[in-house]
């Protein structure tokens, strides 16, 4: 049992990374909220004066922000349910004894371990090129004419390769819960003349709520900042078509060089992004309990 003294010992030495972790975020945050009251312009250098809240009503009256709000709230739903529905899916085909199955789950594992930007090359150049595409030549091959997913479906590409990416990790959360369940309770109800689809729903779903909840809350506190695929293969358009909230801050600042207003922006991101991962916590801890 610890005593009081090595209780202080312990947390004398934890001390320097705490606060070289709490600087390390600290610092970052406190100028990225006085730049965000600063009217603060890159290609005006030391012209920087006060701006109050004036940078915060311009962003959140931009016409961007709501475009960019509600596609950030379409990517995340749109791949929660992907990944949520496909994990289930793959896990229910990884749980059976089928031959090659450890193989079989590496493969499936492993786009999850592929950096963000190099998938979404490979999704804009290898399947969706609407010239050289996988896509474009299964297309042909029956007659139709290739469709350029990019230009005429930004959101719905960007969607499907993010989605590609979470895929793996949703399937492992649910696989690893699946493998959790007592076969004794499935047997049972087969004994009971319940069919598959019974089993599925009254024991194998409310058995799976748990690792679906966890994967909810995990998946959706990283897609709120989805970047990379965005910049890689639309840059956000056409148009605001697959802008989301990250992009418009980055546009903000390194496009248009409005440090003031970005910054403003990546506050509210911030508080957003807060909000929903509390609440989420809180559901999680609810379902924890129950």
């Amino acid at each position: 049992m610890a005593t009081t003294q090595t209780k202080t010992a312990a947390r004398f030495m934890m001390s320097p990374a705490i606060l070289l972790l709490l600087g390390w975020m600290i610092i970052p945050l406190s100028m990225t909220i006085w730049f965000s009251f600063q009217r603060y312009n890159l290609l005006m250098p030391g012209t920087e004066e006060w701006a109050g809240w004036l940078n915060y009503r311009y962003f959140l009256t931009d016409p961007a922000f709501f475009s960019a709000m509600a596609n950030t709230l379409l990517l995340v739903g749109g791949v929660l349910f992907v990944t949520v529905v496909g994990g289930v899916l793959f896990g229910l085909l990884l749980d059976q004894a089928i031959y090659g199955q450890g193989i079989v789950r590496i493969l499936v594992i492993a786009p999850f371990f592929v950096m963000p930007t190099v998938s979404a090359l490979v999704w804009k150049n290898m399947f969706m090129n609407p010239v050289n595409g996988l896509f474009a030549w299964i297309a042909k091959l029956f007659g139709f004419a290739p469709f350029d997913f990019l230009a005429h479906a930004p959101l719905f590409s960007v969607t499907m390769i993010v989605a590609w990416s979470w895929l793996p990790f949703a399937t492992l959360i649910l696989l690893t819960a699946l493998q959790s369940l007592d076969s004794e309770q499935k047997e049972a109800a087969e004994m009971d003349g319940a069919g598959p689809v019974s089993v599925f729903i009254y024991i194998t779903l409310p058995h799976l709520a748990r690792a679906i909840t966890v994967v909810v809350l995990i998946e959706t506190i990283f897609l709120l900042s989805v970047f990379a695929e965005i910049l890689v293969t639309t840059n956000g358009g056409p148009g605001y078509d697959s802008t989301n909230l990250t992009y418009l801050v980055y546009s903000q600042a390194l496009l248009t060089f409005d440090v003031g207003g970005a910054s403003a922006g990546g506050i509210i991101a911030v508080i957003l992004a807060n909000i929903v991962a509390v609440f989420l916590v809180r559901i999680v801890g609810k379902n924890l309990e129950s």
